[in-house]
């Protein structure tokens, strides 16, 4: 089978469904498919570098409104979409020309349901795209079957739906800390501190307001608990750093800005608590990653999080800083023998979710599009 993998709408930083388009891309030549990577005219050299037995086509325009233009009117029927027997759209959105049979990943639709958590010209781009994909892809993939779920109410007549939840890497988010003191001291972060750790784009949706206000009522009875943020600036939060500088602990807020992959499970798992106070996800990766890793994880009750999380996760309801306050006491209050059984526990819920099954998921659906449905 041939696949060609529009990966031109992944940013710098890797993250949420950047990592989920790199994680597909570098794995999809070694589950028999060969690939294509449709790439931005100035990004062929990562993609070699990511999925050396992919080949990669720069075609794409390098600016936005170009890049978006170029999709709708020609990328359907360029070289490489004609010579591929699927073509995946795997951000929301596909070329309004051509004939190849197309999938399209829908991560979330809060698009729809919650506008407000995006800016004003995305939801309203997004919307427009996620409703044509709906009803002009011949498969689409959900990240998740909340995702999905919402799909059925709020997109009748939509194209078949397959499921197919991220996987994590197991072998790099692990629960071996044995090089983690040196890690950490090598970026100058201290190794005797307990913190509670927030890894995610620094938006309204993430909750970090009340992410600080919960640490405003933790710190007045721990006077050693840090807050550590970590992830890169996204839209909508321009005082944040403000916030953070008049917050009353603010001593003990660090923000560590984005964080490459290596330091990641050392700070899931140092961690006294992983905080994800998000209001609404396509699937919250960050839960999963933590849970890989061993950590106590807090995070929001009736979302992809909590199912995501079973029942190693702490819920707590979004918005609510006081519940989240208590909850990430408590956790940071636990026994060692209560965090040694909790990390096992984890641990094994993580496991249940791998990079294969969700690649086995991705070739049924190519081959439903292949088919005609």
């Amino acid at each position: 089978m041939k696949v060609a993998l529009d990966v031109s709408a992944v940013p710098e930083h890797l993250a949420g469904a950047g990592r989920y388009i790199y994680e597909v891309a570098r794995r999809l030549p070694t589950s028999g498919v060969t690939t294509t990577l449709v790439s931005r005219r100035n990004d062929g050299a990562r993609w070699r570098a990511w999925s050396p037995d992919a080949a990669v086509a720069p075609i794409v325009p390098v600016g936005r409104l170009p890049r978006l233009l170029f999709e709708a009117v020609s990328l359907g029927t360029s070289e490489e979409a004609r010579a591929a027997d699927v073509w995946h759209g795997p951000h929301y959105t596909m070329p309004r020309r051509g004939k190849t049979p197309t999938v399209v990943t829908i991560h979330d639709l809060t698009f729809f349901t919650n506008p407000e958590w995006h800016e004003r010209s995305k939801a309203v781009f997004f919307r427009r795209a996620i409703s044509y994909a709906a009803s002009h892809a011949d498969v689409l993939i959900s990240v998740s079957d909340f995702t999905a779920k919402q799909i059925d109410e709020l997109l009748p007549g939509h194209a078949p739906v397959v499921v197919a939840p991220h996987g994590v890497d197991l072998n790099h988010f692990a629960i071996d800390d044995d090089n983690d003191v040196s890690l950490l001291r090598a970026h100058q972060l201290p190794v005797d501190v307990p913190y509670v750790f927030f890894l995610g784009t620094v938006e309204p949706r993430k909750g970090l307001d009340v992410l600080l206000r919960a640490f405003d009522i933790m710190s007045r009875n721990d006077t050693l608990i840090e807050l550590w943020i970590a992830g890169q600036t996204g839209w909508g939060l321009k005082n944040f750093g403000a916030e953070i500088a008049g917050h009353p602990a603010a001593s003990r807020i660090r923000r560590l800005g984005f964080i490459g992959d290596e330091m990641l499970p050392v700070l899931f798992r140092q961690s006294r608590a992983v905080a994800y106070p998000s209001r609404g996800e396509g699937f919250g990766l960050p839960v999963l990653e933590a849970l890989a890793c061993g950590a106590s994880v807090v995070t929001s009750a009736n979302t992809v999080m909590a199912d995501v999380a079973g029942n190693t996760a702490i819920l707590v309801n979004a918005g609510d800083a006081t519940a989240l306050a208590h909850e990430l006491s408590r956790t940071i209050a636990s026994s060692d023998a209560d965090r040694a059984t909790h990390s096992q526990q984890a641990r094994a819920r993580a496991e249940l979710f791998t990079w294969d099954v969700s690649m086995a998921r991705h070739l049924e659906a190519y081959e439903l599009a292949r088919r005609g449905r």
